[in-house]
């Protein structure tokens, strides 16, 4: 059994401080959950218009991706506290010793709590899909504690970027689909290739916001490994991947009226221009992304429903 670094019954003040649970805000990163948000609908919406669409598998397989992610971003939160090579986010709360050392572990363990509160949902998913999902969700488990958490620690290895594509995009996409449907095929995958290529950009966003500082601490991102400009230009070249798939996969027939998520591109041109910018005035562009990831989302799921040319409803 693992010992904790603190006696529980120094909990109960740690959960009358507002300080800390300003922390554990911080550690949630409330905008994030777009990201599981957008890929889970996906999923959903592609098995409703298929005619395979089911209520409760649906209200649960979006609110267990969201709670997956949260989980996620508090687990990460702890881990890169523990590296001591990142800048103090919450320097200005004053918690320092062993009070900082029981806020990390009660943000590691509120993470923990939410990996576990996903298991009773992801089993009865498994039940009413198939036991494979459960695979699946397993793999999104491991995947989402392996963004920073020791051994694996992908992000500082320089992976995030080309693994979160897969985990959060194309998994959580083809994985909800499955859950609610209860099948899958390889259109599902083909279909959530625009939504996991922002999946990435988001991350690679985060990177080159956080260019500098990683580089001072020795934090071997992608963008740390390649360079800043070839990661602005990988950002680019993902934002054009996005649009130009959907407008051919509007050519190829599957999905009707593509042309209509255009009207998410304003929403682009904010970030693009930050990621031209010195550091300190980049640090705001993760809300403008992700921002721009919901309006792409959205209109990507909605097009779903668009009936084609000359079919009434």
């Amino acid at each position: 059994m693992m010992k904790l670094p603190f006696a529980p019954r120094e909990l109960p003040g740690l959960l009358m401080d507002p300080r800390a649970w300003q922390a554990w805000l911080k550690a949630l990163r409330l905008p994030s959950l777009v990201i599981a948000l957008v890929s889970c609908g996906l999923g959903a919406a592609l098995a409703w218009r298929d005619g395979r669409g089911h209520l409760a598998s649906t209200i649960v397989v979006l609110a267990a991706g969201m709670v997956l992610q949260a989980g996620v971003n508090l687990v990460n939160d702890f881990f890169e506290f523990k590296t001591r090579r990142v800048d103090d986010k919450i320097a200005h709360l004053g918690m320092f010793g062993p009070e900082r050392r029981l806020v990390e572990w009660f943000i590691f363990l509120s993470g923990l709590a939410c990996f576990a509160a996903v298991v009773p949902a992801g089993l009865y998913l498994a039940w009413r899909a198939g036991w494979p999902f459960a695979a699946l969700g397993a793999i999104g488990l491991v995947g989402g504690y392996a963004y920073t958490g020791e051994p694996l620690n992908y992000k500082r290895r320089g992976l995030g970027v080309p693994l979160v594509f897969f985990l959060m995009g194309v998994l959580l996409v083809a994985g909800s689909y499955y859950a609610v449907g209860r099948t899958l095929a390889v259109r599902i995958v083909i279909l959530s290739l625009p939504v996991s290529a922002l999946v990435s950009l988001i991350l690679l966003a985060n990177e080159l916001r956080d260019h500098d500082p990683d580089s001072r601490h020795g934090i071997r991102t992608l963008t740390v490994r390649v360079g800043y400009r070839p990661a602005v230009a990988l950002y680019l070249a993902l934002l054009a991947a996005a649009y130009a798939a959907t407008v051919l996969l509007g050519l190829a027939g599957m999905l009707p009226r593509s042309w209509l998520v255009l009207g998410a591109l304003p929403f682009a041109v904010a970030p693009t221009v930050m990621v031209f910018r010195p550091h300190e005035r980049r640090q705001g562009i993760i809300p403008l992304v992700m921002l721009h990831h919901l309006a792409f989302g959205g209109l990507y799921t909605a097009m779903l429903f668009v009936p084609p040319p000359g079919v009434s409803q």
